[in-house]
């Protein structure tokens, strides 16, 4: 065991910036998985720290993590290209790299380095985080000595509870990830102050707050509209025509209306890429049974494209209509694959699907009635399940384990993704989910009394990915009827 006095030391060289008068050392972190040299380096400093040194182990510290698929191994290198430290990043269980859980561990520095080891651990423990959130990681945690809790508490890392390994004094530490917050932050977090002002100047208008579409009053029509990011219209035309009209359809089909009809808005540099635009409208039209009416097209501007949905709904069904202790569903059609360019980020399951099923999925929320519903676009799954708890007066929780997901999607990437079609839905506990065609449907979590969304994890831990409402409109207010 090192002595006391060791540990304190290089406490207090955590995060010290060298003397002005100094060159810090240089310091090379990177990812040394498939170098086997370097993985037995970090393994051979490993033993000498936790089996030699420390004690923890008998004979050797490997274990299962070490021949996991998902397990990564981050060095760093001094100047020289020598090995001065390592860490290992793996999935926290078998299975959990697809639910976006992570674990850091046998974190290790070379002693007699030309780096002080408070600087190549603060190194290593950043570049595993950003790693971790590269992998699609919802949450982060380390297995800490506790002498070392306040290593990581420097470095940003939150305290959960004492626990021990191999009858050792630890602390179970999390890192704070913020994917979900910063998509709603970033997408949907201004609309209160923004919008919030206008929509209180539509009279009876208040029960729909939180809804994509809205009643015309009178009349059973329901309209709606959306519009598509400029640069993915200059980058992928086609698409961007696509995406038009299926987000629309999507709106209606959220509040449980039929298509009318749509109308567009188009801006293009030039005649060849309007006609990729139209081209993409063209097919959504036709696959999404949302026929194009008539709009406006205009040459010589910068690229632009937005879609007016019309349908039709005697009772349409609000997003703001579920109540504490309403169940959520999740349905979600999880086939095709990312689309090339947007991986990560944009999901395509409808180019590949026939008109019969398109419909029998836009159709499942008119066919179910539930009292809720909501589709999930800009904001991901997580941030929608958020607007529709929002506009419930209400928050949520989340069974990460149980929410459908494909299997080439991360965690991180599934909840915060324009997932093609996924619809969120609330109801009364053990009603039957949306009839929707070749889409998969779960019962996955809970409207509650506090505000925001947290996610529940298989060892029954609870992680907030949402702190309070996303867009700041507020509970939706007034009848629906």
């Amino acid at each position: 065991m090192r002595p006391a006095n060791d540990v304190l030391e290089r406490l207090e060289r955590i995060g010290a910036n060298p003397p002005p008068d100094k060159k810090a050392p240089r310091l090379l972190v990177l990812d040394a998985t498939s170098d086997p040299a370097r993985v037995a380096e970090h393994r051979r400093l490993r033993a000498r720290a936790f089996v030699d040194e420390q004690e923890m182990f008998r004979g050797h510290d490997r274990d299962e993590h070490d021949s996991t698929a998902g397990t990564r191994v981050l060095v760093a290198l001094d100047r020289d290209g020598v090995v001065v430290g390592g860490v290992r990043l793996h999935p926290a269980r078998p299975g959990a790299e697809g639910l976006g859980w992570w674990q850091g561990s046998r974190l290790v520095c070379r002693p007699g380095a030309s780096v002080a080891r408070g600087e190549i651990g603060a190194a290593l423990v950043r570049a595993t985080c950003a790693r971790a959130v590269d992998e699609g990681a919802l949450r982060f945690d380390a297995h800490v000595q506790a002498a070392y809790e306040p290593f990581f508490a420097r470095l940003g890392w939150t305290p959960v509870r004492a626990i021990a390994v191999r009858g050792r004094p630890h602390v179970l530490m999390r890192w704070p990830v913020e994917r979900i917050a910063d998509l709603a932050r970033a997408t949907k977090q201004p609309l209160g102050s923004l919008v919030g002002p206008l929509l209180a100047s539509a009279p009876g208008m208040g029960a729909w707050l939180g809804d994509d579409g809205a009643p015309v009053r009178g009349t059973g029509v329901v309209v709606c509209t959306d519009a598509i990011a400029p640069a993915m219209v200059e980058r992928d035309p086609e698409w961007a025509g696509w995406c038009g009209i299926l987000v629309t359809a999507h709106d209606l089909a959220a509040m449980g209306a039929s298509p009318l009809g749509a109308l567009d808005a188009v801006g293009a540099g030039d005649r060849a890429t309007a006609a990729r635009l139209i081209s993409g409208l063209r097919r959504g039209a036709d696959a999404l049974a949302l026929p194009v009416l008539g709009g406006h097209t205009q040459l010589g501007v910068p690229g632009a494209l937005s879609v007016t949905g019309l349908g039709h709904a005697r009772h349409p069904v609000p997003a703001g209509g579920g109540r504490v202790g309403d169940e959520l569903t999740v349905t979600a059609d999880l086939g095709g694959g990312w689309r090339p360019g947007y991986a990560g980020r944009q999901w395509d399951s409808s180019t590949h699907r026939r008109r019969e099923e398109l419909r029998a999925m836009l159709d499942s929320v008119a066919v179910a009635r539930p009292l809720a519903a909501k589709d999930v676009s800009m904001a991901g799954l997580a941030g929608t399940v958020g607007m529709l708890a929002e506009a419930g007066g209400c928050g949520a929780e989340l069974d990460v384990e149980r929410i459908p997901r494909p299997a080439g999607a991360s965690g991180g990437d599934w909840l915060t993704c324009f997932p093609g079609f996924a619809m969120v839905t609330a109801d009364a506990p053990g009603a039957p989910p949306p009839p929707a065609g070749p889409a998969s449907s779960a019962a996955c979590g809970v409207l509650t009394g506090e505000p925001g969304v947290r996610l529940r994890w298989p060892d029954g831990d609870v992680t907030t990915a949402l702190t309070g409402g996303v867009t700041g409109l507020g509970q939706a207010i007034g009848e629906t009827a």
